[in-house]
């Protein structure tokens, strides 16, 4: 049971030098501390170009996306401390909605529907006055984020083959391991490609491995938005090296929820901060506070995950430096995150590759039995990770049964689907929406060629083993 007990989160200090950013904030009297560590940004040199002011805002965003994790320990009140002055209401409107957004799991989770978050101490105040600014733009355009993982790798291509350059941005954090670790997982990948430049951020978060769960009990999860603050956080390396754009890789799949919440009418949609409702959100934020000739926006938005798979296959020799998991990178073979990944990895790609990859058979393991029965819409909600959709995970059932893939969930599914109709699912998820997608024009023209040949081959493909 959550405690109800008044608790008060606080933003404390932020400390920069050249290429290091050190913020702490804290809930009561716990304090906590991320670093951030860029590896060819000069934040003092982007001050004297843009001015302190400017800067500071800039970190002021960093900081309070940052601290946000914090919402899950149920606090009632937020001080800002001295970054009130960058309380706006054009902020308090954008973190109002992330935190309602993002924290709907946690308030489905901890049955909390009327939990907006905390309380500002502070008042908006509309006086701000640093300006966005608008840069020259330099000879790469393009800042591709790179987590490492299949979406990362068909975005790149999809780039390269448009004859669009890029630079990419990888970020690691003390949630996931080791940063050494993580930068040289995701090198394996960008190794494969040719990208113009490769930046990095490692942020290391004292937050991590502090029992926070033990001296709060009640709370069952702790929530970040990680997508938000990572635009955030991207912000002086698109200053530094003048980039136009920021291109993620996230696909139509985050943009449907994973339940629809009986108490409150609403979508509980755990990859919310991916969505394309976030993406114009936070894309319109981000021009009019900061960069005006900036837009944000995802290469993979206008498709789903059965296009993507299919989009893999015209790579499948790189598919062995790719990584997904978010618990024990780079697989742990138990989360849905790896379950998902290895069902339709199996499904659309050759067996032997991916059994160099999983020398295990994941439909045998006992661990990934409630995640396969969430994942075919059997459960109350799909498991809360970023993965596709339900008719996605039926049709690659389908495709690895047709190809003689046995085991303990697929006995699960062939009980409960013993005959699957695929044709509205090829009409519904293998297909191409460009009009949801906040792709530039300019760029889209040169991206929808690629994706509507991945779909056609995907309808050729799934009607080939199922005709």
């Amino acid at each position: 049971m959550l405690i109800e007990q008044p608790r008060h989160m606080w933003l404390g200090t932020v400390v920069r030098s050249r290429h290091q950013l050190s913020m702490t904030y804290g809930i009561d009297d716990l304090r906590f501390e991320t670093a951030y560590w860029y590896n060819d940004v000069d934040l003092l040199a982007l001050e004297t170009v843009h001015g302190q002011a400017f800067m500071q805002k800039i970190y002021f965003h960093i900081h309070v996306m940052e601290a946000g994790k914090l919402v899950s320990l149920y606090p009632q009140t937020f001080n800002l401390g001295e970054f009130a002055r960058f309380h706006t209401p054009a902020f308090e409107q954008l973190w109002r909605t992330i935190i309602h957004k993002v924290w709907g799991q946690w308030r489905y989770r901890h049955q909390k529907p009327d939990y907006h978050g905390p309380v500002f101490s502070s008042r908006p105040d509309e006086s701000v006055n640093a300006q966005p600014v608008t840069p020259v733009t330099g000879d790469t355009e393009v800042l591709a984020f790179c987590g490492g993982g299949k979406d990362s790798l068909v975005g790149m291509k999809l780039l390269e083959r448009a004859g669009m350059p890029y630079a990419t941005f990888a970020y690691s954090n003390s949630l996931y391991g080791r940063a050494e670790f993580q930068h040289g997982l995701i090198a394996q990948l960008t190794r494969q490609n040719s990208p113009t430049q490769q930046h990095q951020l490692r942020a290391y978060d004292s937050f991590v491995d502090a029992p926070v769960l033990q001296a709060y009990p009640g709370i069952k999860e702790i929530i970040a938005a990680e997508t938000p603050t990572s635009l955030f956080a991207a912000l002086p390396v698109m200053l530094q090296h003048r980039y136009r754009y920021m291109v993620l890789a996230h696909e139509r799949s985050a943009n449907t929820g994973n339940l629809i919440w009986a108490e409150t009418g609403e979508d509980i949609n755990h990859q919310w901060g991916k969505s394309y409702a976030a993406e114009q959100l936070l894309n319109q934020y981000i021009q009019t506070e900061f960069i005006t000739n900036c837009a944000y926006f995802s290469i993979l938005q206008p498709v789903y995950d059965a296009v993507i798979f299919n989009l893999l296959r015209r790579d499948e020799d790189l598919i062995t430096a790719t990584h997904s998991c978010n618990i024990q990178k780079p697989w742990c073979c138990r989360c849905p995150k790896c379950a998902y990944v290895w069902l339709n990895y199996m499904a659309y790609l050759d067996i032997d590759k991916v059994r160099h990859m999983f020398p295990e058979n994941l439909f045998d393991s006992e661990a990934n039995q409630p995640w396969f029965y969430q994942m075919l819409g059997l459960g109350e909600h799909t498991p809360f990770e970023c993965i596709g959709q339900v008719e996605e995970t039926r049709l690659a059932f389908e495709l690895c049964r047709r190809k003689g893939i046995t085991g303990k969930a697929m006995d699960m599914y062939y009980h409960h689907f013993p005959h699957l109709d695929v044709e509205p699912i090829l009409a519904r998820y293998l297909s191409v929406d460009m009009a949801q997608s906040g792709i530039p024009p300019a760029l889209a023209e040169r991206i929808e060629a690629g994706l509507e040949q991945a779909a056609a081959s995907g309808r050729r493909y799934v009607r080939a083993f199922c005709p």
